[in-house]
């Protein structure tokens, strides 16, 4: 089959679209409950599939987890023979073994339509050209996006990471409109750009996840791109995870920054208490699960994504009708618990790109060398004319972090450029500082004297 890139698919009416989501729901628990294999039988012993008609019955569904994809390692979780299979990717986990999906070819063009469409929701149109700075290889970002700008007929420059210079060479020479990258990535090259004092870069709008980044990151990664073109520049957040197929799950729009449209007819969402699995009231906060209803190798039913969200139910004028989500408040397992206080990094963040002092980089340190916990951030300033109000930047950063997060905070700040950037991944942002280990983080502090 070839992807449905029709613009009415995302447009249909929303009783249309239950019903189509029904169909497929009904149609997948029928298809999984005939796969004789230990893990399909075993997952479906309690469901009686005659019984799933309608997105009403998802509730008498299992939850799916994370741990149970290594449990299964490497293809317990196939709903086809392996033979059916034409990929894999894996997870970009650093501990225990990786979290290894199969696709189908049928999944691979599903993997290319939603990404088009996902590129398409942030302004991009077939005659562009499209920078992807994503890795590529086992990791779904670079070739996920990859796939996705050639199935919507642009035209795409596979860079992937690192060599930033280059890249920026690229950026110019080939006239990208698009970038696809990790926001830290697109900082990073926006930086070089400056620096180098590259001329004729034409980027309009960029697409950018597989790390958290708050809004205060994305008024500065519009800022940079900004300054750098001279013109406009809309930076938007996709959101996606290997075990449902990658990016292109959901996309924001330009339009209405803020919160993400789910492809709901191939991926229906859901919004859970994390601690009951009960659905929370119209609003609230909870964990994202998510059922693929379309995906034939491997499909989730009711994939609890550990991603902390609520529904959005205002109106976008884009008149696409899919659900949307809020961008992500946290991780359910990201979460660090600092003296008994919960703590999100992306809180932190928010702190500390909503002021214009502090650059793009910065990193938490949890210093555990003694009996309490202390908290500690390190950032690095944006000029080097702020070196002469340091301790008042300190200072204010230090008072608005306790406001936030209702917890001491210790802020270290270095030069401006002073701080390790991470040219390839995603990046690192959190760290534990053990007693008898070196400063997993060092940061030489700048002095205002």
């Amino acid at each position: 089959m070839a992807p449905n890139l029709d613009p009415a698919v995302e447009r249909l009416p929303v009783d249309e679209r239950r019903t189509l989501q029904g169909q497929r729901l009904r149609d997948l628990v029928a298809r999984l409950d005939a796969v004789d294999t230990p893990w399909w039988q075993g997952k479906l012993a309690d469901v009686d599939a005659t019984a799933i008609r309608s997105v009403d019955d998802l509730a008498r569904l299992p939850f799916t987890v994370k741990a149970e994809f290594r449990e299964q390692y490497p293809f317990g979780m196939l709903a086809v023979p392996l033979e059916d299979t034409v990929r894999v990717h894996a997870s970009s986990g650093t501990s225990g073994k990786p979290t290894i999906v199969a696709y189908t070819a049928h999944d691979i063009e599903l993997f290319a339509e939603v990404n088009a469409r996902a590129l398409r929701c942030a302004g991009a149109l077939p005659q562009h050209v499209i920078h992807v700075a994503y890795g590529y290889g086992l990791f779904t970002g670079g070739l996920g996006l990859h796939y996705g700008v050639e199935a919507l007929g642009a035209t795409a420059v596979p860079a992937g990471g690192g060599n930033t210079a280059f890249q920026t060479t690229l950026l110019a020479d080939l006239g990208a409109t698009g970038l696809c990258a990790t926001p830290s990535f697109a900082m990073l090259l926006a930086e070089r750009a400056a620096a180098d004092g590259v001329a004729g870069i034409g980027l309009r709008w960029g697409v950018f996840g597989a790390e958290p980044w708050s809004e205060g990151m994305r008024a500065k990664l519009e800022s940079a791109w900004s300054a750098v073109t001279g013109a406009p520049f809309d930076a938007c957040d996709i959101y996606g995870l290997s075990e449902v197929i990658g990016p292109g799950v959901a996309q924001e729009a330009p339009q209405s920054k803020g919160a993400l449209f789910v492809f709901d007819d191939h991926f229906l969402p859901e919004i859970v208490d994390p601690d009951t699995g009960d659905p929370v009231a119209d609003g609230s906060h909870g964990e994202l699960v998510l059922t693929t209803l379309t995906k034939q190798a491997q499909p989730v039913l009711r994939y609890r994504t550990g991603d902390v969200t609520r529904f959005v139910d205002d109106h976008c004028p884009s008149g696409r009708t899919h659900r949307r989500i809020e961008r992500l408040k946290g991780r359910v397992d990201d979460m660090l618990v600092i003296r008994g206080v919960n703590v999100f990094p992306k809180e932190i963040e928010a702190v500390l790109m909503d002021d214009a002092a502090v650059g793009a980089q910065y990193a938490v340190v949890i210093d555990e060398r003694a009996t309490l916990q202390r908290l500690e951030v390190r950032g690095e300033l944006t000029s080097a004319d702020d070196l002469t109000r340091l301790e008042a930047v300190q200072d204010r950063l230090e008072r608005a972090l306790a406001s936030r997060l209702r917890l001491s905070v210790d802020v270290r700040l270095a030069g401006p450029g002073q701080m390790p950037r991470q040219e390839t991944g995603k990046a690192q942002r959190v760290f534990r500082w053990a007693a008898d280990q070196p400063d997993p983080y060092p940061v030489q502090a700048v002095s205002s004297a």
